[in-house]
């Protein structure tokens, strides 16, 4: 009976040295998620402001307020010509992760004559 109690020891050990890694997992799966996300938000906001720059109307207003409220203070939003250009940063567990991570999108427009 001795040998069982060890084997049952040594599955609670594997257990809880097995934990750490699946939370590691977890979180790099919801980074990843987060990044994913942000890359879609921006291709929307980059979208947007093309498109209100083809009607004359400011980009980098359209831009922001394609975006949620947690990414407005997370973007940066630069038009040159025709081009509007989106980067932004996800969300991250890690503090400074964030910048490292930053995703970026850019959409074309001909800008409407007389426009910005």
């Amino acid at each position: 009976m001795s040998g069982l109690g060890g084997e049952r020891g040594q599955a609670s050990a594997e257990l809880v040295a097995g934990v750490p890694a699946l939370a590691l997992a977890a979180l790099v799966a919801l980074q990843l998620l987060a990044v994913g996300h942000a890359a879609s938000l921006a291709d929307g906001a980059a979208e947007a402001g093309a498109l209100a720059l083809a009607a004359g109307r400011p980009a980098e207003d359209a831009a922001r307020a394609a975006l949620p409220g947690w990414a407005r203070d997370r973007v940066e939003v630069e038009v040159s010509g025709g081009r509007v250009a989106v980067a932004l940063r996800p969300p991250a567990a890690l503090p400074g992760a964030g910048k490292a991570l930053t995703v970026r999108s850019s959409a074309w427009a001909r800008p409407a004559p007389g426009g910005r």
